[in-house]
This record gives C-alpha cells, sequence and structure tokens, in this order.
C-alpha cells in the first residue's frame, strides 16, 4: 500500500497543461486515505547548475533540501512534466543534478565498478506529456527521455517499478480530449497508479 505520495511537477510554467494533470491526480488521490505532498520544480529557488560536478560540494538550498526530505518519505513518486526535444525540461534536470547526489540517492563503493542503490522500497509513474506523435516516439525515438529517466536515474538509485503515462500529441488536441487526459490522470490518483 502506498501511503506516502509525493508528486512533482516539473513543468515551468505554473499555467502549463502539466500543473492542470498534477492537480487531477492530487484531486484523484484526495479520495484516499494517504498522505501527499506536492513539489512545483518552477516555485523552488535554486541554481539548476551542478557547477563543479561531483569533484567539489554544492552546498544544497534550503528549497532542494525541503525535496530531499520528501522524496525520503514518499512511498510512491509521481513526476509530472513534457517532453521537450526528447527529454525533459532543463530546469527538472537541473533539480535532480543537484538533489540526486551520492550520498542521498547512491553510493560508489570504493574501489568497485559497482554502486549501492539508497532510494530502494520506492516506486514511481511518469506522466509526460509530448507533441509527437505515440507511434514516432515509440518506434523512431525508441522513448529515449523516458528510458533516460527509468534507468539511468531512478532505477539507478534502486526506484522500481517506473511505469510511464504518455500524454499526447498535446498541441493539436482539442478541449474535449484533454479533459478525457485529465480525467484518466484523475482516476490514476484514485486508483494511487
Amino acid at each position: 500500500m502506498k501511503s506516502n505520495i509525493l508528486v512533482i511537477n516539473g513543468h515551468p510554467d505554473p499555467q502549463s497543461y502539466c500543473a492542470a494533470l498534477t492537480n487531477a491526480y492530487i484531486e484523484g488521490v484526495s479520495h484516499n486515505k494517504v498522505d501527499i505532498q506536492r513539489i512545483d520544480i518552477h516555485s523552488l529557488t535554486f541554481d539548476p547548475n551542478l557547477q563543479f560536478g561531483y569533484r567539489k560540494r554544492t552546498e544544497l538550498e534550503a528549497d532542494l533540501l525541503h525535496a530531499q526530505e520528501l522524496i525520503r518519505w514518499a512511498d510512491h513518486l509521481v513526476f509530472v512534466y513534457p517532453t521537450w526535444w526528447g527529454a525533459m525540461p532543463a530546469i527538472m534536470k537541473g533539480f535532480i543534478d543537484r538533489i540526486f547526489l551520492p550520498g542521498f540517492a547512491f553510493k560508489y563503493r570504493e574501489k568497485s565498478a559497482l554502486w549501492d542503490k539508497l532510494l530502494v522500497g520506492k516506486s514511481a509513474h511518469l506522466i509526460v506529456t509530448t507533441d509527437t506523435p505515440a507511434w514516432y516516439s515509440r518506434w523512431i525515438n525508441r522513448h529515449a527521455g523516458y528510458r533516460v529517466m527509468k534507468h539511468n536515474i531512478l532505477q539507478f538509485c534502486g526506484i522500481t517499478p517506473v511505469r510511464l503515462t504518455e500524454i499526447g500529441p498535446v498541441k493539436p488536441s482539442s478541449q474535449e480530449k484533454r479533459a478525457k487526459w485529465l480525467e484518466k490522470v484523475k482516476q490514476f490518483g484514485t486508483k494511487l497508479a
């Protein structure tokens, strides 16, 4: 049973369709007896640039420290974001770069190519908007952005299973179609998916 759910909106625009999808998911969850928290990355104050990589420590801003606390607390993470140029927006990538750090999300083993996954026991759901037709995203782009988020980031840190829901193409869609997608995402929240 997923009792602590964290929803992370990775769109930089607070008026975006991703914000509406985030609201719909949270509305669906509110019918369950679970605890839910929300992070809107656009509202955080932080430098998204991991300036020195892992060579030199960059102190985390208060908003990022709080985000780490929420990720530790959560049993289930829901990321809502658009696909731009085949991947997540820069602000979301910066958020991940800055907080999914060694010692928090993973730990390299001394004198080994292996690592310890420090976020084991959590699951994730990626709700991703796109303007690319589903067939093109799957067969031509091979879900490149999804594979990076699933394998190279979340599973690398021990988060599994990772589920994908792709919504789109959004740009040419009608208001009726967008309303159906909002209802679908609300039902995910109701079912704790």
